[in-house]
């Protein structure tokens, strides 16, 4: 079964879209909640108040009618203050649990439950400490009931139990009250969503589609293409150090091209841009150039295999030369054949010079058969076609630096370097001769 993908806009979407729901759910309960606090707080009062009338008018009516008129006045009292909207719903009973008066007529003469006589008797204790009701909740109906003791004027006892009802808070009502700011905020979340969307397509998702695409296309090939993001933070800086790298690819590629095969070491094109940009930037430096002598002798008669085998000795003694004495920047190039190219300072050249013609004459003598070695020398054929004799071979290494002297081309250094090796084949063994020409 394949694996569905999903983008990273897909993800940043709905990673958003949850974060909405989560917000305005949770907006919605607090919401919520806080209107059926508020609804109960108004209830509780209401309730409260309507305790306080009831009791009042009640005790009025035992003090002020007749004995025989008192039920007809409660039921008279219940209706007004009922019509008045002062009591939602009410009844009041005697000592035995009957509805002697109630907002719903029907009820009078049946009884109270057992659970609310048991407040009668409570009522009669608290009236020993002057309280005159009792608040209970009815979970089951959902109603807040407060049980207001009526007493006799006479001996202060409770003659007659008020019994009023008002509904708690009701889900669907607060749903009601909440509608509109809820209502309200989904709209703002929204329209922020897609704000936020389209800001984030434009700034993010946008220049990371670009990215993506400028890759394949260098993965394909295409090195001269480049990313324009102007964002103004890190994902301009990033197409920058991306455009960046992809110079550096089109530089390895091009040094890659025109390295060496045998070596692996930078060619002709690379030597000349490394001399150039140090002419270029007026820096200091010193550039060794390197010949094997007798090298084609070595060649000719020991077969091309083993003169590939000492121009790659040579290679490695330049890359260790500079390793182990020169600068970490210094620079190691292979011209072809026999001709290598160090590119380091005056300072450290001596020291690099002196590791590459000491190890050069004790590692060559591995390449000569021992008998070549007793002998000091091999029999081969020369340029002009005689056979003579060739000494083992050895290593001139020719100096030149802008220290003394102004330079000003690659070409320059070249023809210096000419006349200079031309001197150093001339001395017998492995040297290092350096121009010391100031003009």
């Amino acid at each position: 079964m394949a694996q569905i993908r999903l983008t990273l806009q897909n993800r940043i979407t709905s990673l958003t879209i949850l974060s909405s729901v989560i917000f305005i759910s949770a907006f919605t309960f607090i919401q919520l909640n806080n209107q059926i606090n508020s609804i109960n707080r108004f209830n509780s009062y209401q309730a409260n108040l309507a305790s306080i009338i009831v009791k009042n008018n009640i005790e009025a009516a035992i003090t002020q009618v007749e004995p025989q008129d008192i039920l007809n006045y409660m039921q008279n009292s219940l209706k007004q203050l009922s019509d008045s909207e002062v009591i939602k719903k009410a009844v009041i009973f005697d000592p035995e649990g009957k509805i002697v008066a109630s907002t719903e007529p029907q009820f009078i003469g049946e009884n109270v439950r057992y659970k609310d006589l048991q407040n009668f008797e409570k009522l009669q204790n608290l009236a020993k400490e002057d309280k005159w009701f009792v608040p209970q909740i009815d979970k089951l109906n959902k109603t807040i009931e407060i049980f207001v003791g009526i007493r006799r004027e006479t001996d202060k006892s409770i003659g007659y139990v008020t019994k009023l009802s008002f509904p708690l808070a009701n889900i669907q009502e607060a749903l009601l009250n909440v509608y509109k700011p809820v209502v309200i905020t989904i709209v703002i979340v929204i329209l922020a969503n897609l704000l936020f969307g389209y800001l984030l397509s434009r700034t993010v998702i946008g220049p990371i589609k670009i990215l993506n695409e400028v890759t394949k296309k260098i993965a394909d090939g295409e090195l001269g293409i480049r990313t324009m993001i102007n964002t103004n933070d890190e994902l301009q800086e990033l197409g920058s150090t991306f455009n960046y790298m992809t110079e550096q690819l089109v530089k390895m590629k091009e040094r890659a091209e025109n390295a060496n095969p045998l070596t692996k070491l930078p060619g002709n094109i690379v030597i000349h841009e490394m001399v150039e940009e140090k002419i270029r930037n007026k820096q200091k430096f010193m550039v060794i150039y390197c010949d094997l002598d007798n090298f084609k002798a070595f060649n000719d008669k020991h077969g091309i295999a083993q003169g590939d085998e000492a121009i790659k000795l040579t290679a490695e003694l330049f890359k260790e030369a500079i390793k182990n004495c020169g600068n970490p920047d210094d620079f190691v190039g292979h011209e072809g054949g026999d001709d290598f190219i160090l590119l380091t300072t005056s300072d450290k050249a001596t020291a690099i010079a002196e590791h590459i013609t000491k190890e050069f004459d004790k590692r060559i003598r591995s390449l000569y058969t021992q008998e070549e070695l007793n002998d000091g020398y091999i029999i081969a054929h020369a340029r002009d076609g005689s056979t003579r004799k060739f000494p083992i071979m050895t290593i001139s290494l020719a100096g030149v630096s802008n220290e003394a002297r102004s330079i000003t081309s690659y070409g320059e250094v070249t023809n210096i370097a000419a006349e200079i090796k031309k001197k150093a084949k001339d001395i017998e063994g492995s040297v290092f001769v350096v121009d010391r020409r100031k003009g």
